[in-house]
């Protein structure tokens, strides 16, 4: 019977050992399925019986509608720039005086110009007796009409990058 009592005192105790690792095994479990519930918790909604499958799917239409919005976004991005292209974005003024019996520099040529240098260029010719006005085509820089010094200056200031 010594045989069989060594053989029940290991039995036992790989039995014990067995029964410990179980132990440690199923605090793992309980310790990972706790954190499991409460990140659960923070994902699901208060008071609401859904199951984790609407809660997904309802994160998938709100990241689909939220795909639509950054498209439609993204397509008035590129409106506004193209618009902004054509915009006025160069100003160029030039005041002076072409007449020896006016004071002051009463008269100007103002370039105003996208970013392309189109756009006009409008000249006032002010003396005593009256005031003229002009506006002269420009496209890149350039107009088909002669353009006088002031005018071509007015061009070249609002072309000229400003430091």
């Amino acid at each position: 019977m010594t045989l069989d009592e060594r053989t029940l005192s290991a039995l036992v105790i790989a039995l014990g050992a067995i029964v410990l690792a179980l132990a440690v095994w199923l605090a793992l479990l309980h310790r990972s399925t706790s954190t499991l519930r409460r990140r659960l918790r923070r994902v699901l909604p208060d008071g609401e019986s859904t199951s984790l499958d609407q809660v997904l799917e309802g994160h998938t239409d709100a990241i689909d509608e939220l795909a639509k919005r950054l498209d439609a976004l993204n397509k008035l991005h590129h409106e506004l720039e193209e618009l902004a292209h054509r915009s006025i974005q160069k100003v160029g003024v030039i005041r002076y005086n072409p007449f020896n019996d006016t004071g002051g520099d009463q008269s100007f040529a103002i370039a105003l110009l996208d970013s392309q240098g189109n756009g006009i260029v409008v000249s006032s010719l002010h003396s005593r007796t009256d005031t003229r006005v002009f506006a002269k085509p420009v496209q890149s820089g350039r107009s088909r009409y002669p353009l006088s010094d002031e005018e071509q200056d007015a061009i070249n200031k609002a072309l000229t990058p400003s430091a």
